[in-house]
């Protein structure tokens, strides 16, 4: 270490602060695996599952990256900290943060696919903060390869990003994250990863700051442990931080935040485990629980005074459903956690995580507003509360609108679509009832390249449908581009639903008569009751069906008859598709067993009679 002034601003030589970023499915998890391994971070005969980052269990089975994680190795002498970020654009918040812990970026890009939409959202964040930038090909043993078109790609869209001369002259290094090998030129066969880290070393710069000063950290993470309450992570930026000492917590964009405290424990990051430490100092990313009431955004410094750090607020949420109390035939049966209390705690836990998550209380005390970034953001939450034992009721998705200069403003997506070229017509004509605006249109090969800009509400429902259009060869990824006016009205929905007469156990001689009318939803043996959604109809109209109904038994009849009866498979509903499926009067029944589709109102009668006061 090297003192440059009075102050002892000292550069932190042995340490080296990277985010990596990438689109879903790039590979990042994957080669910071092999690069942890390169680092000697696991024992030569241990164990280690892939994608050892992805510890969450939906993170492993869906493959993606959902929660950023800070992970370290090292390589001569000096240690490299790695945060892998989310690559889903419903994730982002968690990327804006994390990127204020480092002081570079490995751009991941796929050899194959080149630069996609969330690329460029991640890239722009890193851009603005001036972070340098080292381009990882990524996947250049694939077939299909395109190792020598992707970096001028890459060079285009920072270009486009308004990168300075610097990051426009970011170096290239070509990766197989699956072989765990890099190589400068993509004609050269790698051996290991020495290549990226000695990169790493050269143009990554080290920490900096004051060592002597007061003690200064932004939190930037905010973990939970039932033993040790809130976990604040974030990077020191000046001075050192102790064990026991004594803190002020304060906010910059809220002076009144002025909270004395005590550190009551310490940790770093060695490889996959937090290390409890005495002392910390300039530079380092460490982990400090204690602080009561602690929240991202908000500075720790020492206790001679206050002097909070700027931060840039997250992006807002788009979309809103309301979470409720389970109030249906069969509520309690299946769930550990169905009360009022269970869901509140949850909810309100889990939005002190995860920044881009919104929970508010309304005028009913059974259910709360939970605002996100997209569905797919909303449909992760909802998951992992059914895997943990709750049980709950949500609602359609709703827009959150803007007042913006006197006119009512509605969030637009960017969606890039890559579609073989025969399935262009049929893609333009959904775009149009959704009012997508073309935007951007070449060809790839045999492949078309499509740009629209189209109202986040246009979108939903609209991903299955898509991938019935294409034939499942359909590549379509979303990101938000902008608020805007309002588009006006949008046709959600050009099916009805098939909704069942009454409680009861569904029958092989009732679902095949009710098959007539549409696809269903359930199979023989399915308990069902008076108002749950069965099944959907083509024609637009709801459909009440009577799925119980048994066969009357003669002496010539015999109940054995039913297994003559031919029955279409039904159509399994994933939570995804639930949202997507559902109307304004319905609701989603979420159990960690089942998932039923219900209307709002259950008795037939009711909602006829609201149905026509409406009229």
């Amino acid at each position: 270490m090297e003192g440059t002034n009075e102050i002892n601003m000292i550069k932190r030589n042995d340490l080296r602060n990277i985010a990596i970023i990438a689109h879903v499915d790039h590979g990042k998890t994957t080669l910071v695996d092999k690069m942890l391994k390169f680092g000697g971070m696991f024992r030569e005969n241990q164990e280690v599952v892939e994608r050892v980052m992805d510890s969450n269990a939906l993170e492993r089975e869906r493959g993606i990256t959902i929660l950023a994680k800070n992970t370290s190795t090292y390589y001569k002498n000096t240690k490299i900290n790695i945060v892998d970020t989310p690559g889903h654009a419903d994730f982002s918040g968690e990327v804006e943060r994390i990127l204020k812990m480092v002081n570079g970026v490995l751009l991941l890009v796929d050899a194959a696919e080149g630069p996609m939409p969330q690329t460029r959202f991640v890239l722009k964040k890193a851009i603005e903060l001036g972070h340098k930038i080292i381009v990882v090909i990524n996947k250049i043993d694939r077939p299909d390869a395109r190792v020598y078109e992707v970096p001028d790609e890459v060079l285009e869209l920072l270009l486009e990003l308004d990168a300075n001369d610097e990051q426009l002259d970011s170096p290239v290094i070509f990766c197989s994250g699956r072989e765990g090998t890099a190589t400068l030129s993509p004609d050269e066969k790698g051996k290991d990863l020495a290549p990226l880290f000695d990169m790493i070393l050269s143009h990554i710069p080290a920490p900096e700051g004051d060592e002597n000063g007061e003690a200064q950290m932004l939190v930037s993470a905010v973990d939970y442990n039932d033993y040790v309450g809130k976990i604040a992570i974030g990077r020191i930026e000046r001075g050192t931080i102790s064990l026991k000492q004594e803190v002020i917590v304060c906010d910059y964009h809220n002076p009144e935040i002025n909270r004395k405290s005590r550190i009551t424990t310490l940790f770093q990051i060695n490889g996959l485990q937090r290390v409890p430490v005495e002392k910390a100092m300039v530079g380092d990313i460490v982990c400090i629980s204690g602080l009561e009431d602690i929240n991202i955004g908000n500075t720790i410094c020492s206790a001679a005074g206050p002097d909070p750090l700027p931060f840039v607020k997250i992006g807002e949420p788009t979309i809103e459903m309301t979470f409720s109390v389970n109030n249906g035939p069969f509520a309690g049966r299946e769930g550990k956690y169905v009360t009022t209390c269970h869901i509140r705690d949850y909810l309100f836990k889990e939005a002190m995580k995860d920044m881009s998550l919104r929970v508010s209380e309304t005028d009913s005390t059974d259910s709360f507003n939970v605002a996100g970034r997209g569905e797919m953001h909303l449909s992760i939450l909802m998951e992992n509360m059914r895997r943990e034992g709750y049980e709950f009721m949500v609602s359609t998705p709703r827009i959150i609108y803007k007042e913006i200069n006197g006119q009512r403003c509605e969030p637009i997506e960017r969606c890039v679509i890559d579609v073989p070229k025969e399935y262009v017509s049929a893609i333009m004509e959904k775009m149009g009832y959704r009012k997508g605006e073309l935007v951007e249109m070449q060809p790839k090969g045999d492949r078309m390249h499509l740009e629209f800009l189209i109202p986040t509400r246009g979108l939903f429902g609209y991903r299955t449908e898509f991938l019935t259009d294409t034939k499942g060869e359909g590549i379509m990824n979303t990101i938000f581009e902008e608020y805007q006016p309002e588009k006006g009205e949008i046709q959600k929905r050009f099916v009805g639903s098939l909704i069942a007469y009454e409680e009861g156990e569904a029958t092989a001689y009732g679902l095949y008569n009710a098959q007539e009318r549409g696809l269903m939803f359930i199979e023989p043996g399915t308990k069902v009751y008076a108002g749950m959604i069965v099944g959907m109809s083509p024609k637009g109209e709801d459909i009440v069906v009577n799925v119980c109904k048994k066969k009357h038994l003669t002496s010539i009849r015999s109940s054995g008859a039913d297994e003559k009866l031919l029955l279409v498979p039904p159509k399994k509903m994933s939570l995804e598709e639930a949202i997507e499926f559902i109307n304004d009067d319905e609701l989603i029944e979420v159990t960690p067993k089942s998932i039923r589709l219900r209307k709002r109102i259950l008795d037939n009668a009711q909602r006829m009679k609201e149905k026509m006061s409406k009229k």
